[in-house]
């Protein structure tokens, strides 16, 4: 491959990593495999000046604003460190500092706090704006989601005309895995890491959602302040903490690079017991005026850099596979191994995924593995060491049955993971519960995470048909509860007992098996009972429902326990019967697809009506589109329909159309 060709290939490489890692907030490769790339980026580029060109990823910042908010422009651009991996990089970057500067100057080291990162900017005093880095020139303007976060000053003390600092947005570790667990509860994709928690929290439409997240916000740096000089790094911090700002929790100075790096070590030592993540530690020059005579390239200040602390690997014995089922139903395969320390903690156990990952790594139980910490939280072991094999080494299958409650395993095809497909077994009752009681299944008002949560911690409830069981009074006895709480949720769960068939369909969780597909079979079979009954074969002839769908169903009712669930149900008088609430067939074979906001009706009440008349609903405009019913604020899906022809509706004459 010629340089050129490398160098095209690096290109594309880069800007899709640079744009998972700063506009989808979805890292799919750590910061060593990245630098280690851009490196060779640079190497190949020196060698080669004319190929290098403005748009590659070593002269811009890998971010851009999105379309979703306003754009900000930076009064001050908010620039990239330059990274070193290695304290004899960081001697290299001290003596392109001595050619400068001479011996007399001092360094600050700080936290590198691993969040996203933004500006704030006030007048007169008031918090006026605040936007994301963007690519640095240009961010996103974010400033009602930063409103939510509390440590942020609203109001300063100073009537300063204009005050612009910068700051990193990050979400605690507790708060992270609070919000994974209930990610998982809803079975909605976790998040990779605190970083990606706080970019992708702090980027929502919705403020509501910001708030919920409980970010919070360190500030690192005073970008730009009208009405006052500073001459250090050092003396900005102290003001800003006078302000009433969250500063950098750490920040010593050092007259030699030495030092500092014997701070970088202290630093990272303490990573473990800290309650947010950092990646790294960051080496700047105190003094402004030192600052402006070192200077800056179009990426990096000359006058700092960041070190980033490695991924630590290290080698012990994998002396045993245990399996941990998780809130889904999927069988996850641990390792046990024998303790190691490893990035700053004694490690015991690590992940291995699934069993297809056990079998292409050739792990055995006795091997000899490397492990590591995966974004410095989940341990997880990398590989095996065949060559250090004695031969006593034995090789791992899957259960065939559930280990904590005993149900037959099931695997989907195409699915890597195994499942128990039992809606009882204690190891998911929980995530089972909160979706039983959901807005699209049973609909019980007031039986969210938080209740059902408490009400197995005081052991109320150990399975789904036990909220049928519920006395208001022993509900009116908890904390947080009270005795017109508990009658209205016991109302809820009454009223719940003459849900359609669809939603108790839905409700069950069955794999493959969503809102849609719930009504399609409540249609056809007309009765659980019948579904309970039917064969793969029986699935496969309804229209819309494919072998996979219908396997998944006859393999939820081959469990004993799931049909005890439905005969508790029905014992409990939770209607199992289809009742046909179509008014008409006026919309058989209509697609529509819906858009902006109804003066009367949500999204979902038109869909029903919607399915209820024969029609069906899309969630995009195409050729094959009949109408679509569009409110106020119709964005694009409108102007796509108008370009095509499609018919459009108001809320008013689609209602005449209905019989």
């Amino acid at each position: 491959m010629s340089a050129e060709q490398r160098i095209t290939e690096l290109k594309e490489l880069l800007k899709y990593y640079s744009d998972c890692y700063y506009n989808q907030d979805n890292p799919v490769v750590d910061d060593f495999t990245y630098d280690k790339l851009l490196r060779e980026l640079e190497r190949l580029e020196d060698e080669n000046p004319h190929l290098r060109t403005a748009d590659s990823p070593t002269v811009n910042v890998g971010g851009r604003a999105s379309d979703v908010f306003s754009p900000v422009e930076h009064r001050v651009p908010l620039q990239s460190l330059e990274d070193a991996f290695s304290y004899e990089e960081l001697l290299d970057f001290d003596k392109r500092v001595q050619n400068v500067l001479g011996t007399d100057y001092e360094y600050i080291v700080e936290w590198k706090i691993d969040g996203l990162s933004v500006s704030l900017e006030y007048e007169n005093g008031i918090f006026v704006r605040g936007a994301t880095r963007g690519d640095g020139v240009v961010g996103e303007d974010v400033t009602l989601n930063l409103m939510n976060i509390k440590e942020i000053p609203k109001v300063l003390p100073e009537k300063i005309p204009y005050l612009c600092v910068r700051g990193e947005v990050y979400m605690p570790k507790a708060v992270f895995e609070d919000l994974n667990a209930m990610q998982e509860i809803l079975e909605k994709k976790p998040f990779a890491n605190p970083r990606n928690a706080a970019a992708g929290s702090l980027r929502q439409k919705d403020p509501n959602v910001t708030a919920e997240r409980k970010l919070s916000l360190f500030v690192f740096n005073l970008q730009l302040c009208e009405g006052k000089a500073f001459s250090s790094h050092d003396e900005t911090l102290t003001f800003l903490k006078e302000l009433g700002f969250p500063v950098s929790p750490s920040y010593n100075a050092f007259s030699n690079m030495k030092d500092a790096f014997s701070e970088i070590e202290r630093l990272g030592e303490l990573r473990e017991t800290l309650p947010f993540d950092i990646d790294g530690a960051v080496v700047k020059i105190n003094d402004f005026s030192s600052r402006v005579v070192l200077g800056e390239t179009s990426k990096f200040p000359k006058w700092a850099i960041a070190y980033k602390y490695p991924a630590e690997t290290k080698e012990t014995r994998l002396t045993d596979i245990f399996i941990q089922v998780g809130r889904t139903g999927v069988l996850t395969p641990n390792a046990e191994l024998e303790p190691v320390r490893l990035a700053g903690t004694t490690v015991r156990k690590a992940t291995l995924h699934n069993d297809d990952n056990i079998k292409q790594k050739d792990i055995r139980i006795g091997d000899i593995v490397r492990v590591r910490k995966a974004g410095d939280i989940i341990p997880e072991v990398l590989e095996s060491v065949p060559e250090k094999r004695t031969g006593e080494e034995r090789v791992f299958s899957m259960p065939k049955k559930c280990p904590v409650c005993g149900t037959g395993i099931v695997r989907v095809e195409g699915e890597a993971a195994h499942r128990c497909p039992n809606l009882e077994c204690p190891a998911q009752i929980l995530r089972n519960i909160v979706h039983f009681a959901s807005k699209d299944a049973m609909d019980i008002e007031g039986l969210g995470p938080q209740i059902v949560s408490l009400l197995l911690e005081n052991k109320l409830i150990e399975k789904v048909s036990d909220i049928y069981e519920l006395k208001a009074e022993q509900i009116a006895s908890l904390d947080r509860m009270g005795q017109k709480s508990a009658d209205n949720l016991i109302s809820a769960i009454e009223a719940s007992k003459q849900q359609e068939l669809a939603r108790l369909i839905y409700a069950l969780g069955i794999r493959q098996i969503g809102k849609k597909a719930g009504k399609i079979l409540a249609k056809n079979f007309k009765t659980m009972s019948r579904m309970m009954e039917a064969t793969v074969e029986d699935f496969v002839n309804i229209f819309e429902i494919g072998e996979i769908s219908g396997k998944s169903v006859v393999d939820f009712f081959s469990s004993e326990a799931n049909r005890t669930l439905i005969e508790k149900l029905m014992q409990h008088g939770v209607n199992m019967e289809y009742q046909d609430e179509s008014v008409s067939e006026v919309f058989l074979n209509k697609t529509f697809v819906l858009t902006g906001t109804l003066p009367t009706l949500t999204r979902n009440e038109a869909s029903k009506i919607i399915e209820d008349n024969g029609g069906k609903v899309s969630s995009s405009v195409s050729k094959k589109t009949d109408y679509v019913l569009a409110g106020e604020e119709a964005g694009s899906k409108l102007k796509k329909a108008q370009d095509l022809g499609i018919i459009i509706l108001s809320e008013e004459e689609f209602r005449k159309m209905l019989p």
